[in-house]
């Protein structure tokens, strides 16, 4: 048993190696922050630009709106570059197309300038917000840094607004002033957005030659999302799993007036490149009907693709197309050209066919030889036989066949006493043998 001061000594030895030991691991944990100071993510830069604008009538005389750009870039690689722009108060009602036209300077990249465009239809009043629109920047092959000014000396935005039936009406806006007043993004190795965006504009025109729709032509913002198969073997199909979201940043995706007919089909087409992959691929699902000006819902679709060799394949979203038939659609949606995500799939060797079990090689049954049989001859002969004379006697009294008992002893009287003698014998063998045995 341990004294109370033998407990209490123990107890602050405890207490002491303890409060060392949480020292410690705070000391090093404070270096090991000092010395691997957390990677930052990568954001994207903002500047909040205001335009003046004059002509057109039906567009307030000031225009802002914030441009957003990644942080990094990879050498050769791409930035997406986007124009979003604050609720405006319209002047008059809209009601036909418009078209916008959007740029800025660009230092240190491979084009001095950087150009967007939206480009559909429009119905509002009283109030308006312009869609999304995006620039898709180049980087150049070597490390350094891109820099993004709004135009100052010209118009570096219009609005064209075409009312149905009416003249061609254009706001031209100027910069006026910016916070910050750039936007710097570095070009460096493992940079972002060097792999493309999963959101993309597509330009949806309807496939009907001489057809008008309201709706039509539509800018529409769509995410795409790749799902890749985590297995795949040359000369057989891998299974992508193609899902696309309609934004609300861009135009709607909506039926036009024909609508969406029953038996309608969504056709989406990939891209690809290596392991010797076909050019491109494309994959279909049935849609419901939907009623003229009624959004139109995109479902999965699985596109089949068979590369023919190990390696590894590049894949980038592609058109879409809805109707019943990929080549003549009744909506046809194209895809951008730059900006891409990309993304990958490792194609290992096709899967070894089993070796084939070998047949067994019937022996051959040996035919037998025909024998011709030959005919059976047949010859009767007629034998007369001529009766011989014999003595018959009849014996007296009856038939005497034999004189049974009278004769002598029976036969079967031998044969029993035979059987006893031997007996007999067999019995007295046994005793003389016995004698002999119990003598020696």
């Amino acid at each position: 048993m341990l004294t109370s001061q033998a407990r209490r000594r123990r107890l602050a030895l405890k207490t002491s190696a303890l409060g060392l030991t949480g020292a410690l691991v705070f000391s090093a944990g404070t270096m090991s922050a000092l010395a691997s100071p957390a990677s930052a993510a990568v954001v994207d830069k903002t500047m909040d630009v205001t335009y003046s604008c004059t002509g057109g009538g039906a567009f307030p005389a000031e225009v802002k709106a914030t441009i957003t750009a990644p942080d990094s870039a990879a050498p050769s690689g791409t930035a997406q570059v986007k124009w979003k722009f604050l609720p405006l108060t319209i002047n008059k009602a809209l009601a036909g197309t418009l078209k916008i036209d959007g740029s800025l300077t660009v230092t240190g990249g491979s084009s001095a300038t950087l150009a967007a465009t939206h480009s559909a239809a429009v119905t509002a009043a009283g109030s308006y917000t312009p869609p999304e629109m995006t620039g898709t920047l180049t980087a150049p092959a070597t490390t350094g840094t891109l820099t993004l000014t709004p135009v100052a000396s010209t118009a570096s935005l219009t609005f064209v607004y075409t009312a149905t039936g009416g003249q061609a009406e254009t706001t031209s806006c100027t910069f006026a002033r910016a916070t910050p007043t750039n936007i710097v993004i570095d070009v460096k190795q493992g940079g972002g957005t060097g792999t493309g965006t999963d959101i993309l504009s597509y330009q949806c025109t309807l496939g009907t030659t001489g057809t008008t729709d309201p709706s039509y032509p539509a800018d529409v913002d769509i995410k795409v999302a790749l799902t890749m198969p985590t297995t795949a073997r040359a000369n057989e199909d891998a299974n992508i799993t193609w899902t696309s979201t309609v934004q609300t940043t861009g135009d709607q995706l909506k039926a036009p007036t024909a609508g969406v007919l029953a038996g309608a089909k969504l056709f989406a087409t990939i891209k690809a490149s290596g392991a010797g992959a076909p050019a491109t691929a494309t994959g279909e699902v049935g849609l419901s009907a939907t009623t003229a000006g009624n959004p139109i819902s995109l479902l999965p679709v699985t596109v089949k693709l068979k590369p023919t060799t190990t390696g590894t394949v590049t894949v980038t979203p592609g058109d879409l197309a809805i109707g019943t038939s990929a080549t003549s659609p009744a909506i046809k949606c194209t895809a951008p050209t730059s900006g891409l995500k990309t993304y990958t799939l490792t194609v290992s060797a096709a899967t070894a066919s089993p070796s084939p079990t070998p047949t067994p090689t019937p022996t051959p049954t040996p035919t037998p030889t025909k024998t011709t049989p030959r005919p059976t001859r047949t010859k009767t002969e007629i034998v007369t036989v001529s009766p011989t004379k014999r003595a018959s006697k009849t014996p007296k009294a009856g038939a005497d066949t034999g004189g049974g008992g009278d004769i002598g002893p029976d036969g079967r009287m031998f044969v029993l006493a035979g059987s006893l003698l031997i007996i007999a014998a067999g019995a007295g063998g046994l005793v003389m043998r016995r004698r002999g045995i119990s003598r020696s």
